[in-house]
């Protein structure tokens, strides 16, 4: 547990050293002022939190201040951190869908994103979590577009010593999926992991193309995929959004897997995507190693915005 405390600690430094040591900063001042609301909105805007999410946590803030609950600006600064993790947490539980592996066999996770998000290397690092977990894992290279995708995700199979499922560069992703699901079924698996096109001629080919996909998955259990998870770059800020936008639309996500945090100032999207889209943060990724995946609580995430590492002053 202090690891994984640690390594989430460690994934947002720089956001935290970037952006939330200077919000901390404004709440040693005396008094509650318009300067304070004022400086917090823009902070939280620059750390990519959103226009309509840094609005919506400045705005109920001076609401309780008005209110007579909050009296100091360090009641300001404990409110603020209590509704960022309640922005998280409700989009936790605005998303109906089974975690584990446990709730079916196989249970099966389909992974969307653009090129380069880290998608794949967020596919291995899943992979390796589950295989390390006791789990049967298999994976299903159904991008089938780029001829190094596909060879990629081999290339990760062998590392972590998990099977994979491809066709050659340019077949039919549905057929991939197809019998990467009667492979699963047969060889009783317990997770099967799903790579898709991150990159196709329109977006609506890839979205099209995703969804039958989908639909293949659909066909062979009626429950699955038990999740649709997006891969966002953390590093994109913005931009991210608008790609969780799209896939949302097309798919349904059920979580979200916001990839290189370690590398960003920029981490306050998720609480954007958590806002706006209602979408959960699943999972984190902290380095690019195959451990540096974490489980996302948003308390501990919140915590880490604000504190200080030790050694560091």
């Amino acid at each position: 547990m202090f690891s994984r405390l640690r390594r989430i600690d460690e994934s947002v430094r720089r956001t935290r050293e970037a952006w939330f040591s200077k919000v901390t900063g404004l709440f040693s001042r005396s008094q509650i002022d318009e300067d304070l609301w004022d400086e917090l909105e823009e902070l939280l805007i620059q750390a990519d939190v959103g226009v309509n999410t840094a609005t919506k946590l400045v705005g109920d803030l001076r609401a309780k201040v008005k209110q007579g609950r909050l009296k100091t600006p360090a009641d300001v600064q404990v409110a603020l951190q209590e509704d960022m993790v309640a922005v998280l947490r409700a989009a936790a539980t605005s998303v109906s869908t089974h975690t584990g592996v446990a709730n079916a066999k196989p249970h099966v996770v389909l992974v969307v994103g653009v090129n380069g998000t880290g998608k794949t290397t967020s596919i291995a690092k899943l992979a390796h979590h589950y295989k390390q977990s006791g789990k049967k894992v298999l994976l299903a290279a159904a991008d089938t577009f780029r001829a190094a995708a596909i060879d990629q995700l081999k290339i990760w199979g062998e590392r972590i010593g998990v099977d994979v499922i491809a066709h050659q560069p340019g077949s039919d992703p549905g057929a991939v999926v197809f019998d990467a699901m009667q492979a699963a079924q047969s060889r009783s698996v317990d997770l099967l992991i799903v790579d898709t096109a991150g990159r196709l001629h329109t977006k609506f080919n890839l979205m099209e193309e995703i969804k039958k996909v989908k639909r293949v998955i659909g066909k062979a259990d009626a429950t699955a995929p038990h999740e649709v998870l997006l891969v966002v770059d953390a590093t994109t800020g913005q931009n991210g959004l608008s790609q969780a936008h799209h896939f949302t639309q097309a798919v349904g996500i059920s979580g979200t897997v916001l990839a290189k945090l370690d590398g960003t100032a920029k981490g306050g999207i998720a609480f954007a995507i958590a806002q706006e889209l209602k979408i959960p943060i699943t999972y984190v990724g902290t380095g690019e190693k195959l451990d540096d995946l974490a489980e996302f609580d948003p308390e501990q995430f919140v915590n880490a915005l604000f504190s200080r590492v030790e050694g560091r002053g």
